[in-house]
């Protein structure tokens, strides 16, 4: 309670976008409840939407008062909580990535929510919400306790959100299968934090850090069960394999923009706890000259290269393509670690810069192959890739978009996915982890090969279904937002990258505690 009482009115300020949320969901939840069941929901999403963008503003406000123009360097990130809880820039560029992501998800769902499939329409919009709201707390978190609550605030909703289609049993499935297995990598997380509790005497990351740099020699066997309990949870989450094995059936189950949420919003919050947590507990001080450290980074690279090889080769049997695009993300989850295994150097202080850029290539490429997936599988009655036949012939602008969208996801120029493969592979060279370089080369050429037989489907099967496909407004104001970011980034990465670099500060918006 002390803590508590000693916020300020200033302090409150910075609490200003996850504040903004909570006001949001609970205004809509009141508004749903007041109105009559013949009354359309869609309104709600655009409230949402509101409620969303004020809140990216919020987290704009902040980056400019980290970042004062003129200054020689960044403002200290801010403590609140006792140091529970941060506001620094590496948080505040994953909170614009969520507020950004989820956006996209409810503007591509406004309008295509059925309430033959959904019920309660009401809640789908607002549920999004606390589900981003979890993954903010879960960025800002330097507690393992406040961390937890984000977790846990992220993973319910999410369940709630994949079992929305009440009447379709694979939803059903879907959220079931993703209960139990969320619960038991929260139960893996909860028995890593044990560990570290019980050794320091404390759930504050950077106190954690302290106290096993002091005593490593007494706690080492049991500084591995932690690194290894608390990596095992976050591969879960992250959907890295060989903890990958609810993605496939929870994205086939669930509704189209909450797969696209479980693939940009929800695995972006988990790479951003697993960034800042294993560094922070065990990339720095006294660990750093600990064997531990070299360990760790060998972990990390192991799950990325076994993410990828798992992910590319099995998507090669797929058939449905939301399986296809689950295992694309077990995969991609392993593109996104590598830049975390690698580590900084003398040569390299960019993996963050490399991982966040890759980050956004991928929200924007995911949510628009979704996106023109949604338009498509709505008139074919079907979510098979085979549905896409013959689409330039039906729909010849979907059929450009979805090409532009493809080449990013294979990391082919010009798009945002091939600079984002690149720069993390250049990385990796600087590192000389040539053999993870090697992996990520081989497996993304495997990719080309399932990627590429979408692009046959809707260039070479004219003779299938004729049916015209026809995406809503705002589902082709969504497709259309993705495909000139996905290009914009891949004619302008520099551009992107600088201002990554320019608000990332290593020393004060990652490591806690110095």
């Amino acid at each position: 309670m002390n803590q508590l009482e000693r916020l300020t009115a200033g302090d409150i300020v910075h609490l200003a976008p996850e504040i903004t949320l909570v006001i949001t969901a609970v205004v809509l939840s009141l508004i749903d409840l007041a109105l009559p069941r013949s009354v359309s929901r869609n309104f709600l999403g655009w409230l949402a939407l509101v409620g969303t963008a004020v809140s990216a503003a919020f987290v704009l406000g902040d980056i400019a008062a980290l970042n004062p123009s003129g200054a020689e360097q960044q403002a200290t990130a801010i403590s609140l909580l006792g140091n529970s809880w941060r506001v620094d820039d590496f948080a505040n560029l994953f909170k614009l990535l969520f507020l950004g992501g989820t956006a996209l998800i409810l503007l591509m769902s406004i309008g295509n929510v059925k309430e033959s499939e959904i019920p309660h329409t009401g809640e789908y919009y607002y549920l999004f919400l606390p589900a981003t709201l979890g993954a903010m707390v879960m960025a800002s978190s330097g507690d393992l306790i406040t961390l937890f609550v984000g977790l846990e605030l992220l993973s319910i909703t999410s369940y709630v959100l994949v079992g929305m289609r009440k009447k379709i049993y694979a939803s059903s499935e879907a959220a079931f299968k993703y209960v139990v297995t969320g619960g038991i990598s929260s139960a893996i997380i909860l028995y890593g934090m044990s560990f570290l509790y019980g050794m320091s005497g404390s759930t504050n990351i950077a106190v954690i850090n302290q106290s096993l740099s002091a005593n490593y020699a007494s706690f080492e066997p049991l500084i591995y069960m932690a690194f290894f309990l608390l990596l095992a949870g976050f591969g879960f989450k992250i959907a890295a394999a060989p903890f990958h094995m609810w993605a496939p059936d929870v994205y086939e189950g669930a509704p189209n923009p909450v797969t696209a949420y479980l693939a940009v919003v929800s695995k972006a919050a988990g790479v951003a706890i697993t960034f800042r947590v294993l560094y922070d507990l065990f990339g720095y001080r006294g660990l750093f000259e600990q064997p531990i450290h070299t360990d760790v980074l060998a972990a990390i690279g192991a799950l990325a290269a076994a993410a990828m090889i798992v992910g590319n080769f099995i998507a090669l049997r797929q058939t449905n393509m939301k399986r296809m695009l689950a295992y694309s993300g077990i995969a991609n989850a392993g593109y996104l670690l590598v830049p975390i295994g690698t580590h900084f150097g003398m040569v390299h202080y960019s993996n963050f810069s490399e991982m966040f850029f890759y980050l956004i290539a991928y929200m924007f490429m995911n949510i628009g192959a979704i996106a023109v997936f949604m338009a498509v599988s709505n008139a074919a009655k079907s979510e098979n890739i085979s549905a896409f036949a013959g689409l330039y012939y039906r729909a010849p602008g979907l059929a450009i978009a979805m090409v532009i969208l493809i080449l990013s996801l294979a990391g082919l120029p010009v798009t945002g996915g091939f600079f984002g493969k690149l720069y993390i592979m250049l990385g990796t060279l600087q590192m000389q982890h040539y053999w993870l370089a090697a992996i990520m080369i081989g497996t993304s050429v495997v990719s080309f090969y399932y990627y590429f037989g979408v692009i046959r489907q809707m260039f070479m099967r004219s003779e299938a279904d004729e049916t015209a496909v026809k995406a809503t407004l705002t589902n082709s104001i969504t497709i259309w937002i993705c495909v000139a970011a996905t290009l914009l980034t891949g004619f302008f990465p520099h551009v992107v990258l600088r201002f990554i670099e320019s608000v990332f500060s290593l020393q004060n918006d990652l490591f806690l505690g110095m």
